[in-house]
């Protein structure tokens, strides 16, 4: 069995104050890994944090894998920074087409430090990669020995190894010694067919408004100007100030506005409350059910679909599916 391993920047490769592990040193480092039978093909690629990642770096890098599926590869495996995880994963997991899985990982602690967490992720992650229950799940992030779907992982600490969750649903599953134990599997969504070209992704681009107690209310007009899209936090259950309310609406008119919560869990209302700002009114303006996806994943699928040249009536079907 062939797994294809594909090494970005981040934490996992960093080695105090030599330069960053190739991905050949990295799975050097992982005890337990040849015993597992797989062959594993590594390919380093972008040597950056994961802060510095583009959206068509990420797109590339699936390209890579999906070509990689397509010569004999069972699964595939990516390494990465973890700050921005839990979005590439997302963005991955919107347009990987194969049953075999995609399973991404990193580490908080690097391998100058003690106890690093690089080579249990890895081993873990190859162990899901490589598990039939993994098959037909999507992109997968497996981290702390804990299995999560892209759709609902979240980094939720700065510095903690157990920092990736998934608030609304939990893990999928476990990695319980040689074993990956799947407990749940979501309905999986058709993969959306775009692969917008760089100089297209680079014209699209979606603002992110978090609603904050007695903001300026012209600020959203600053930050929407020359935006293709915007994705705003509101409080709560979707709430935003009652003076906001009209200028979201005007947005709407001229782009997709997507309401989401910035609570970190749950899901934003439809038709609870009723005053100037909340869900009932944003709605009512125009704007864009989020539903349980929360603002970065929003904003990754907003800008996907702008950039493929969606409509809004297909924006808002897809948020509907998958939110």
């Amino acid at each position: 069995m062939r797994v294809a391993l594909f090494a970005l920047g981040g934490t996992i490769s960093v080695a105090g104050g030599t330069p960053r592990l190739t991905g050949e040193q990295i799975t050097a480092q992982v005890p337990g890994l040849d015993a597992l039978g797989a062959r594993i093909d590594v390919q380093d690629v972008q040597a950056v944090p994961s802060s510095g990642l583009t959206f068509t770096d990420v797109l590339d890098v699936v390209a890579a894998a999906s070509r990689a599926v397509a010569e004999g590869a069972a699964a595939v495996v990516v390494t990465q920074g973890t700050d921005t995880l839990e979005e590439t994963a997302f963005l991955a997991d919107l347009v990987w087409p194969h049953a075999e899985p995609l399973v991404l990982t990193g580490a908080m602690r690097n391998s100058s430090l003690a106890g690093p967490d690089g080579p249990a992720n890895v081993l873990a992650a190859v162990r899901v990669a490589v598990a039939p229950e993994a098959r037909g799940l999507g992109a997968l992030v497996a981290f702390n020995d804990q299995v999560h779907a892209a759709r609902w992982v979240r980094k939720t600490h700065s510095t903690s190894t157990a920092t990736f969750v998934s608030p609304n649903t939990g893990p999928l599953g476990h990695v319980v010694e040689d074993r990956v134990r799947v407990l749940t599997a979501p309905p999986r969504h058709e993969p959306l067919p775009y692969r917008p070209a760089p100089a297209r992704l680079a014209a699209t681009r979606v603002a992110v408004y978090t609603a904050v107690l007695d903001e300026d209310a012209t600020l959203v007009d600053d930050l929407a100007r020359d935006r293709q899209g915007l994705v705003v936090a509101g409080f709560g259950v979707g709430h935003v100030a009652g003076a906001l309310a009209p200028r979201l609406g005007a947005l709407a008119e001229r782009i997709p506005v997507v309401l989401t919560s910035r609570t970190g869990s749950g899901s934003v209302l439809r038709a609870t409350y009723r005053s100037p700002g909340s869900e009932t009114d944003l709605l009512s303006r125009g704007l864009i059910d989020g539903g349980l996806l929360d603002p970065w994943k929003a904003r990754v699928l907003l800008r996907l679909l702008l950039a493929g040249g969606a409509g809004r009536d297909e924006i808002a079907a897809a948020f509907a599916a998958r939110g």
